[in-house]
């Protein structure tokens, strides 16, 4: 009873309060016609409290949602169903279903006459702004009576999931020369220094490593050839997403990590799309997505799950033990990079490997704040990646993904080579 009563409002303690009063004014003044004025007033809000607290339990709703994934930008809707259960008429019903911010304006439904046994269908629509996986809830309904003595709240339906994927743009086309439309599980590529015990030679460069000098075939040919070790190559495509705090300006839909993420995923299911296999890594080489066997809309559906999920990281600078690529083709999409992270990106990919990077000009996207103190000037990091055999892009700010997918597909990575193989 006492848990009841806490679901009095202003209007129906201060009713039950006069009621009390006018009680202990009637008894003190032996007016019995007051006293039947205390009582009426004393058992109204009780039996409103009582009425409302027995309605509620009545009360039954669903929440349906056509789509878990739902991308940046687009619209969706969401189903909610109210009911009443039992022979109890219920009074006012307010709806109110918990939305964060980013998917749009809370949604607010008053019922008036709730029917027994028959749905009451209600509709909002979702506008998401920002990527992330989302909890919708709980649905909370708040019970009032006609005379507004009490209220009573009331969580009919938890938490739904709802995954806000990062907005796909379509892209055409495939770097030049980069090998990315084979996919040929027999296609040879070659690795200095990797694979397996079969080798063949070619002519040393100068930095190759005397100790894979092939003495044989260097008296044979009275020049000096060096071993180089094969493997089979399966045609695939690793994407690398630098989403370091550090490495990007910006806030909200509108900073560079958001650009980055576009683009990665664009990237990912456009290759995923003409067969390729991708792999989607952080700037660290930890894998999000992606094995050597997936491919099919499946994988380009884990893909951008992991894109949605993808928060700031807080390490400052790119640490790597060994290839990211794994020997595939890298497609590096990062934002600020500082010396020593460039050192970590370029001295575990062997020149013979196709590598390009996308580098965002993150000042573009700057508001107060400045570049940190570390870094490189974007032409700098440009030049040094080149110098190591890496094709690259620079993205400055309000560039669109097709537009520098384009000229991605225009850059050849000029230390990368195929031996044996056109290119």
């Amino acid at each position: 009873m006492f848990r009841s009563l806490s679901g009095l409002t202003t209007r129906g303690r201060c009713l039950l309060a006069a009621g009390i009063a006018a009680g202990v004014c009637a008894v003190v003044l032996n007016e019995r016609d007051l006293l039947r004025v205390a009582v009426f007033v004393l058992a109204l809000p009780l039996c409103v409290v009582l009425l409302v607290s027995a309605s509620r339990m009545t009360i039954s709703a669903s929440r349906s949602l056509p789509t878990e994934r739902i991308p940046v930008g687009g619209h969706g809707e969401v189903r909610l169903d109210i009911w009443r259960t039992g022979r109890m008429p219920a009074g006012e019903v307010l709806l109110e279903d918990g939305l964060p911010y980013t998917l749009g304006a809370r949604p607010r439904f008053v019922v008036e006459r709730l029917p027994h046994q028959r749905p009451v269908p209600l509709r909002y629509t979702l506008q998401p702004t920002l990527r992330g996986v989302h909890r919708i809830g709980p649905l909370r309904a708040t019970i009032t009576d006609p005379f507004g003595l009490c209220e009573f709240e009331r969580d009919l339906v938890a938490h739904s999931r709802l995954i806000v994927v990062p907005r796909v743009t379509t892209l055409w086309g495939l770097p030049r020369g980069a090998g990315l439309g084979s996919g040929d599980d027999s296609s040879i590529r070659l690795h200095a220094g990797q694979g397996e015990t079969d080798v063949v030679v070619r002519q040393y460069r100068r930095g190759d490593d005397l100790r894979k000098v092939h003495w044989r075939s260097t008296a044979r040919r009275d020049e000096i050839m060096v071993r180089v070790e094969e493997r089979p190559w399966h045609g695939g495509t690793t994407v690398l997403l630098d989403h370091r705090a550090s490495a990007h300006r910006g806030s909200g839909m509108h900073s560079s990590l958001e650009w980055a993420v576009e683009f990665a995923a664009s990237v990912c299911v456009h290759l995923n799309r003409t067969g390729q296999r991708v792999r989607l890594v952080t700037e660290h080489g930890r894998l999000l997505a992606g094995t050597p066997e997936q491919a099919g809309p499946g994988h380009a559906g884990a893909v951008l799950d992991a894109l949605a999920a993808v928060q700031p990281a807080h390490e400052r600078d790119i640490v790597l033990g060994s290839d990211p690529g794994q020997g595939q083709e890298l497609i590096a999409v990062l934002g600020t990079v500082g010396t020593e992270s460039i050192h970590e990106l370029t001295r575990h990919r062997a020149r013979g490997t196709r590598s390009y990077a996308v580098l965002l000009d993150t000042t573009a996207w700057a508001s107060a704040e400045g570049t940190g103190d570390g870094d490189l000037a974007v032409a700098d990091t440009a030049a040094l990646l080149r110098a190591a055999g890496w094709g690259v892009v620079v993205v400055k700010g309000g560039r669109s993904v097709p537009e520098v997918w384009t000229e991605l597909c225009r850059t050849t990575a000029p230390g990368a080579s195929l031996i044996g193989g056109g290119s």
